[in-house]
């Protein structure tokens, strides 16, 4: 997801700021894939919230696009409840993502897809979002699970798990999803065109029309491992 953030240039012009600033850039140039941990998100990494919430603000004013605001507690519980996924380098914070369920379950949503600028380029978006799908398809496997968003970046993936376009009359009418939409800077449109269409796209993957799963079989045993010891259903 091109959640693209300028990075905070160090105004240390002096010899040793110069070689800190490449020594920095260098570490960060030779990360790799490998060395990203995806993760269901448990209760413990709740001291990453304010920094998720940061760097999804920060990317929503890069884009100039609107986002639906979330309290930390929103985030901390998605946590809790075992409905985030969450990628570490190391102890750092590298992206995140949730799942909400409604309309009594018959609905989940994949949302807040955020990588951090630092991390961006390696495919991790990519990885999060196998990790959200296959958590929704595992805890409720007959729900539709849809999207809602402005980037292309997510679209791509989107399409690429089976997702289609979809009108907004075919997502959920829980006015709870819809009245998440409150935060966003778009939210007097979405009104105004009677919640049938925003400037978001609405992407749906419908399970009865779908036989196997697309994510590889190694997320599918992962995730599945974390919900058995966690014992979430």
């Amino acid at each position: 997801m091109k959640n693209e953030v300028d990075v905070i240039v160090n105004v240390d012009v002096s010899p040793q700021g110069i070689d800190y600033e490449l020594s920095i850039s260098k570490a960060m140039s030779e990360i790799k894939i490998e060395d990203i941990k995806i993760v269901v998100a448990a209760p413990e990494h709740e001291v990453y919230v304010d920094t998720i919430l940061d760097t999804i603000r920060e990317a929503a004013k890069k884009r100039g696009t609107g986002i639906a605001e979330r309290t930390h507690e929103y985030v901390a519980t998605k946590m809790k409840e075992g409905k985030a996924v969450l990628a570490l380098h190391g102890d750092k914070f590298a992206g995140f993502s949730y799942i909400e369920t409604w309309g009594n379950k018959h609905y989940v949503t994949t949302s807040g897809l955020i990588v951090h600028p630092d991390y961006q380029g390696l495919g991790i978006a990519k990885r999060i979002k196998d990790y959200t799908f296959t958590l929704a398809r595992l805890r409720w496997p007959h729900a539709k699970i849809f999207s809602l968003t402005s980037g292309d970046a997510v679209m791509k993936m989107n399409t690429a798990l089976g997702y289609v376009p979809v009108s907004f009359n075919q997502l959920t009418d829980d006015d709870a999803f819809w009245h998440g939409c409150q935060g966003c800077v778009n939210h007097d449109i979405l009104e105004a065109k009677g919640r049938k269409f925003c400037v978001c796209t609405g992407m749906l993957w419908d399970p009865e029309k779908h036989h196997g799963e697309p994510t590889s079989l190694e997320v599918i045993k992962d995730v599945m491992r974390t919900l058995v010891l966690r014992g979430i259903e």
